[in-house]
């Protein structure tokens, strides 16, 4: 359980964290720039990588030889794709819960813009996308059907465990509609593949897409 729970809460932390010195800052108890608060970001991707790795003998479910299966593969490409499409049109926030978003442009020095931004799309494009499936589609989903999450085949298909993950999914997100919508892609395609890659691939095509447009269009408050 830890493998896939440690990854995610360490991601988690780092969040609380960053929203816990905003909230400092705009009290007017801290003083520092939104660039020195970005700068947690490589730290976080950093720790949970080490997590990855440490645990990543543990990870038997990532099966990398299911993208040889082209039905899937173009499956999981266009669930991608179309969660992208709805997330960006399904953009607005959880009540007052506006996020800042990232914006290269806080960095004066163009060697540190690129590193941060090269960081962001590093982070959310190849390790939010195998922590957070660890983490939902392949602990959680299966642990609310049984505790002893390891004997529920990966994919298995339970009413609860669907609509709890993808409610618990959304509010993870500022943007609880399409976060909860997104849900909703990955675990049908979970359903569909019996694959944990092909999730992982779904999300990181989604994110790659969504970092493509942020760049493309200055909608910083995606990230």
């Amino acid at each position: 359980m830890l493998a896939r729970v440690v990854p995610f809460a360490l991601y988690m932390a780092f969040i609380g964290v960053e929203q816990g010195l905003g909230w400092l800052r705009d009290q007017g108890w801290l003083a520092f720039s939104d660039a020195q608060l970005n700068l947690l970001y490589p730290l976080k991707i950093v720790v949970v990588v080490a997590a990855l790795i440490w645990y990543w003998r543990d990870y038997d479910e990532l099966c990398w030889r299911d993208l040889t299966k082209p039905a899937s593969l173009i499956l999981s490409l266009l669930v991608g794709l179309v969660v992208f499409v709805l997330w960006i049109n399904l953009d607005f926030a959880l009540g007052s819960l506006t996020p800042r978003g990232f914006d290269p442009g806080q960095f004066d020095n163009s060697g540190m813009r690129l590193t941060m931004t090269a960081s962001r799309l590093f982070g959310a494009v190849l390790v939010v996308p195998v922590m957070e499936e660890l983490f939902w589609r392949s602990f959680l989903i299966r642990y609310i059907v049984n505790s002893d999450f390891s004997k529920v085949p990966v994919g298995l298909f339970s009413w609860g465990s669907f609509a709890i993950t993808v409610v618990l999914f959304g509010l993870e997100h500022h943007y609880l509609v399409a976060g909860m919508m997104a849900g909703i892609g990955y675990n049908l395609l979970l359903y569909r593949s019996r694959s944990l890659v092909h999730c992982v691939l779904a999300h990181g095509v989604t994110n790659l897409l969504l970092g493509w447009y942020v760049l493309q269009t200055g909608a910083w408050h995606f990230w």
